[in-house]
C-alpha cells in the first residue's frame, strides 16, 4: 500500500472529503435524475442498484475490490440502464466525485461504519444495507455523522416501505389486540454446510488487504470471503443481523409507535444460543432463543437454521403480536391476519410492496427523512447487538436504555465497541 493511500485511511479521508461537505445542501427538482454509486457489487448490492435504476436513478460508478465482480456487475448494470458505469476499486474515487449524489453501500458488515461515515463526510447521501453496524458504538457514531453533515441515510430494511406492514403496525398500536404481553419474531431455514476448507491463495484481482479493512489480519480462506463471511464474528452479525433484523424491525416499529423512539430499548436480555447441527467452519449459532424484557411485555426471537418443516405460525419468517384480546401475525408473503380469542379471523390484509430505494431517491430530492432513517435502523440493529452480546457472553445482561451501556458490567461493556486494525479505525466525527 502506498503512503498516499495509507495517509487517506489514517485520517478517515478528511482531506478528500473537506471540499465536498456542502454538496447537495438543498432539495433537488422533482424531475432531476439522482446519480448514485454502488459500493459492493454482489447479491443485495446488485439488487439495490437494479431497483434504484428502475426508480429513475443512474449508477455512475461501481466500486468493488474484486475484478471479477466489477466485470460481472458492471455488465449487468449497463444492461439495466443502457450505460456502463465507471469501474473502480478505490473508495476515494467515489467520494471525490462531485456528480455523485448518494451511495449504496453493500459491503460486508465490518465495512459499514467506516464507509458510511466517510460518505457522510464527503457530502453523499447513503443507502446502507442491513444491519447498520457491527457494534452499538458504531451505530451511534454513524448517526452522529449523518446528523452533523445533514445526510439522508436509509437502512435496507425494506418492510418499512411496504404498505401492509405499515397498516399491521397501525393495527397493533390501535389497542385492538388488548394488552400485548408478548411479541415474537423468528426465522426457520436450512443453512447447508460450508465445510472446513484450508487457507488458500488470494484470488487474482482481489484487494484482500482492503477487503479485510478493520478486521483482524488473517490468511485468505474461501469460507471467509464472498457470502460466507456472514458466518464469522470478524465480519458479520450472525443471523440476528442478517435475516432477523427484518422481522425484528417490524416489532420495533410497533414498539416505537406505542412508546416513542426514546423508550424503545429493553432493560434485560437473556437466552440460549448454540451450534447444535453442523460442525463446519461457521462460528455463529444455528439455534437460538432470546428474550428481551421491556418491563410490561416480552419480545422473543427464535432461530432455527436446521429445519423449515412446521415453521412457527405457518411462516418461515414473520413477526407476531400476542394480546389478551387478539393476535396479529405479519410476513412479507401472506400479509397480516388477526385472530380473536376464539381463533377466528377478524381482520386481514394481503401483502403489498413499495419501493425502498424509491423512497431513498425521493428523499435525496426532498431532503425529508426516509422510511428507515438511520436512527430507526440504529435502534433495530441495537436489538441484534444485544442478542449477540448475550450469545457471546453465554449469560443474561442488564442494559440501561438511557446510557446505552451495561452499567457496572465491565465484561458486557467491552462489546459496545471493538478493536480496529490499523489504519482502518473509525473516522472522527
Amino acid at each position: 500500500m502506498n503512503e498516499n493511500r495509507r495517509a487517506f485511511l489514517r485520517t478517515g479521508g478528511a482531506a478528500a472529503a473537506a471540499g465536498f461537505l456542502n454538496l447537495n445542501p438543498a432539495a433537488m427538482g422533482a424531475n432531476e435524475k439522482v446519480t448514485l454509486a454502488l459500493i459492493g457489487g454482489r447479491n443485495m448490492g446488485r439488487h439495490d442498484a437494479f431497483s434504484a435504476i428502475k426508480d429513475g436513478a443512474q449508477i455512475k460508478t461501481l466500486c468493488d475490490l474484486d475484478d471479477a465482480i466489477l466485470s460481472k456487475a458492471g455488465a449487468e448494470i449497463q444492461e439495466k440502464q443502457g450505460k456502463r458505469p465507471e469501474l473502480v476499486k478505490d473508495l476515494r474515487r467515489v467520494l471525490e466525485d462531485k456528480d455523485i449524489d448518494g451511495v449504496i453501500i453493500a459491503t460486508p458488515d465490518h465495512w459499514h461504519a467506516r464507509a458510511t461515515i466517510l460518505a457522510c463526510q464527503a457530502g453523499k447521501d447513503v443507502y446502507i444495507e442491513k444491519p447498520l453496524s457491527q457494534t452499538i458504538h458504531e451505530g451511534q457514531v454513524m448517526r452522529d455523522a449523518a446528523r452533523k453533515h445533514n445526510r439522508i441515510v436509509q437502512l435496507g430494511t425494506q418492510r418499512r416501505s411496504m404498505p401492509h406492514f405499515k397498516s399491521a403496525v397501525e393495527y397493533v398500536a390501535s389497542g385492538k389486540l388488548g394488552k400485548i404481553c408478548m411479541m415474537k419474531a423468528w426465522m426457520c431455514q436450512v443453512r447447508q454446510s460450508i465445510g472446513n476448507p484450508p487457507d488458500a491463495s488470494v484470488p487474482a484481482g482481489v484487494d484482500y488487504d482492503m477487503w479485510l479493512g478493520p478486521a483482524p489480519a488473517r490468511p485468505f480462506n474461501p469460507n471467509r470471503f464472498h457470502y460466507n463471511w456472514r458466518f464469522f464474528w470478524d465480519y458479520g452479525n450472525t443471523e440476528l443481523g442478517n435475516q432477523g433484523v427484518h422481522m425484528i424491525d417490524v416489532a420495533m416499529w410497533a414498539i416505537e409507535s406505542m412508546r416513542g423512539l426514546e423508550n424503545s430499548l429493553p432493560a434485560r436480555v437473556s437466552g440460549n444460543s448454540g451450534i447444535y447441527w453442523l460442525k463446519d467452519a461457521k462460528e455463529v449459532p444455528d439455534t437460538q432463543v432470546l428474550t428481551y424484557d421491556f418491563g410490561d411485555f416480552a419480545f422473543v426471537w427464535e432461530l432455527r437454521s436446521f429445519a423449515q418443516q412446521r415453521p412457527i405460525e405457518g411462516s418461515e419468517g414473520a413477526t407476531a403480536f400476542y394480546g389478551t384480546d387478539a393476535t396479529l401475525i405479519v410476513d412479507d408473503d401472506t400479509g397480516w391476519t388477526v385472530y380473536d380469542t376464539k381463533n377466528q379471523v377478524v381482520a386481514s390484509e394481503k401483502p403489498s410492496h413499495g419501493s425502498h430505494t424509491g423512497n431513498f431517491i425521493e428523499c435525496i430530492k426532498s431532503r425529508q427523512r426516509p422510511n428507515a432513517e438511520i436512527e430507526i435502523g440504529r435502534l433495530s440493529t441495537t436489538i441484534c447487538h444485544l442478542g449477540n452480546i448475550v450469545t457471546r457472553l453465554g449469560r443474561e445482561v442488564r442494559f440501561d436504555p438511557k446510557t446505552e451501556t451495561f452499567g457496572p458490567d465491565k465484561e458486557a461493556n467491552q462489546y459496545l465497541t471493538k478493536q480496529y486494525r490499523e489504519p482502518y479505525g473509525l473516522p472522527k466525527v
